[in-house]
């Protein structure tokens, strides 16, 4: 019988994955960002039949994705080796060259809308307001471009233009917890939620037709709910919430005068229909644990993007309002069964102050399990870990590794109050409930206490250097990829749209001077006494260089063992296979050191 080796790391990220979709609007061509030549690039595959041809040969991240309703030509976002500059192009439905439309060195541009007959382009950009963004109109045919909205007070985004172009709804982000939402209706501009001196967000919205928006707001709630805003009374009306459901995203089916739900409290996600003609709701299937992208047709037909656990993201379709799903990409992991990977099992615990802290354990199930366990803090902070896939997860199971993944006070999908918790608190709530999270698994055997390694990238970066430096008892080593490591550099170092609200996300640094240095990881290098793994993105934006570069230099001017990769043309992630194998392949050879 002919004996196969067991995976490499290889065989787990050359799993090909969905980064971004569109549909053309005659349904016949589906274009998505991939990786099938181990670079992001677009792709195209001509419905019903499912082979793909290249349409594009950039390697590099797509951020906006945009088919013009005449069918006539793509609009791309593309970065420059995870800088985040996106810049603007124009391609033509069967490929080759891209034209730029709105391209300007160190600058970075938002795709908000494009008119039906494809003339007229809506979009946010950081040039001549790099703080707080300006929104121009620009004509494709002519050139011409006028300044549209000048963002002031907070990061200002475009978010929808009416069908008929009468109106527009713009966001004013003042923090991840804080999103006010303005309609601009005949020159004036009228908040979509009540006046209120509380902090609340607006999610997602929709026009459905020139005097009304729907959208997703927590106004009043500390839960996301469908509310109604009429550009007639100017009037603000709550439509449906549902117990123990946070929606995230809402769309409009004008075919069917539906609208598409979806709804994601917690570690997985659900998606519900709502007539409006007869306020009717109802749940339907999903064909995956969690829903990336949603996009209704003209026909009422529904794409959705998305992962489960064990199976990396696709793009399926129903043709039937949810009832039934045709996967159209089938990713798979190349060479692993699915029976060989990895659900996760959902646990609760009561953190240190009695709070309670939903968490992913995934335990290995084959016969290489090393007994060790790797608390993997999450990225954000205001952001989760969920049931989707991650090539990392399983290829660290697959090689014995069981991991431990805490939601965190912090976290989103909680509600409102629970994700505010981090603000201005970044090393206290989180830090402990990390740490009564390896007690619990402790206790209830599914770690042992010297058999815990910690590994985390940005925010969860930032928590694996403050978790070595001053718990350094519990690990017996660390990697952490591009976090911070002060909080004073990293304060001054963000992009700048970022800045107006750092003070309420992570403090300021002369009022907060005391808090700050005791959140700041570099005040306990003389913890960090464990062998450390530290990769960080040349080219990273959010997490500049430098985070890494003064925390490396300090430890080894004390001698500790500590190794450095940084990579020449990547941001905040991995773009590239080449590097993302490359990597993993170093995590798994170091971890590998203190298992063996």
């Amino acid at each position: 019988m002919i004996q196969f080796p067991k995976p490499d790391v290889e065989k787990f990220f050359r799993t090909l994955t969905v980064q971004n979709f569109i549909v053309s609007p005659d349904e016949k061509q589906l274009v998505i960002s991939t990786n099938l030549n181990g670079h992001f690039n677009l792709w195209a595959m001509d419905l019903p039949n499912q082979f793909p041809y290249p349409l594009t040969f950039k390697n590099q991240n797509v951020q906006d994705l945009h088919y013009a309703k005449t069918g006539e030509f793509i609009i791309a976002g593309f970065d420059n080796d995870g800088d985040e500059n996106t810049q603007l192009y124009a391609l033509a439905p069967n490929g080759g060259e891209l034209v730029p439309l709105r391209v300007s060195d160190g600058n970075r541009h938002f795709f908000s809308h494009l008119t039906k007959d494809g003339t007229r382009l809506y979009y946010v950009t950081t040039r001549n307001n790099a703080t707080y963004l300006n929104t121009y109109l620009y004509n494709i045919v002519t050139g011409e471009e006028e300044l549209l909205l000048e963002g002031k007070e907070a990061p200002t985004f475009l978010e929808a233009v009416s069908p008929e172009e009468k109106s527009y709804v713009y966001y004013r982000q003042y923090g991840n917890t804080y999103v006010l939402a303005f309609v601009h209706i005949d020159g004036m501009d009228f908040s979509l939620t009540p006046k209120t001196p509380d902090q609340h967000t607006v999610s997602d919205l929709v026009y459905t037709s020139e005097t009304e928006v729907y959208f997703l707001t927590d106004y009043n709630a500390d839960l996301s709910y469908l509310a109604k805003f009429d550009l007639t009374t100017k009037e603000f009306s709550k439509v449906l919430q549902i117990e123990n459901e946070d929606f995230s995203s809402v769309k409009f089916s004008k075919k069917d005068h539906l609208l598409y739900l979806l709804g994601s409290y917690g570690v997985e996600d659900r998606l519900y229909v709502y007539d409006l003609t007869n306020g009717e709701l109802k749940q339907v299937t999903i064909p995956t644990s969690v829903v990336e992208k949603i996009v209704v047709m003209d026909s009422g037909k529904v794409y959705v993007q998305g992962r489960s656990s064990t199976l990396p993201t696709n793009i399926f379709i129903s043709t039937d309002q949810g009832k039934t799903w045709k996967e159209l990409t089938k990713f798979r992991v190349p060479g692993v069964a699915e029976e060989d990977l990895v659900e996760p099992e959902v646990i609760k615990y009561p953190s240190f102050d009695g709070l309670e802290i939903e968490a992913l354990f995934f335990r290995v199930k084959n016969e290489n399990n090393n007994g060790h366990v790797i608390l993997w803090p999450h990225g954000g902070p205001q952001s989760l870990e969920r049931k989707w896939f991650r090539s990392m997860f399983q290829f660290l199971l697959n090689r014995g590794y069981s991991i431990f993944a805490p939601n965190f006070r912090g976290s989103s999908n909680y509600g409102l109050k629970f994700m505010k918790m981090v603000e201005g608190d970044w090393g206290h709530g989180p830090r402990l409930d990390n740490i009564e999270g390896l007690e619990w698994l402790i206790k209830n055997g599914y770690a042992e206490r010297d058999k815990i390694l910690l590994f985390g990238g940005s925010y969860g970066g930032y928590m694996s250097l403050l978790l070595h430096g001053r718990h350094a008892e519990y690990f017996k080593a660390v990697v952490e990829l591009f976090g911070p490591s002060n909080l004073f550099s990293f304060i001054e170092s963000v992009p700048n749209f970022w800045k107006p609200f750092m003070e309420q996300w992570v403090g300021d640094p002369v009022k907060d001077k005391e808090r700050l240095i005791a959140d700041s990881p570099i005040t306990y290098l003389d913890g960090m006494t464990k062998p450390m793994l530290v990769i960080q993105g040349a080219n990273d934006p959010r997490v500049v260089k430098a985070e890494s570069d003064q925390v490396v230099e300090a430890l080894r001017e004390k001698g500790r063992d500590v190794e450095y990769i940084v990579i020449p043309d990547e941001g905040h992630g991995f773009s590239k296979k080449e590097n993302e194998v490359k990597v993993y392949a170093k995590i798994l050879e170091f971890f590998d050191r203190f298992t063996n």
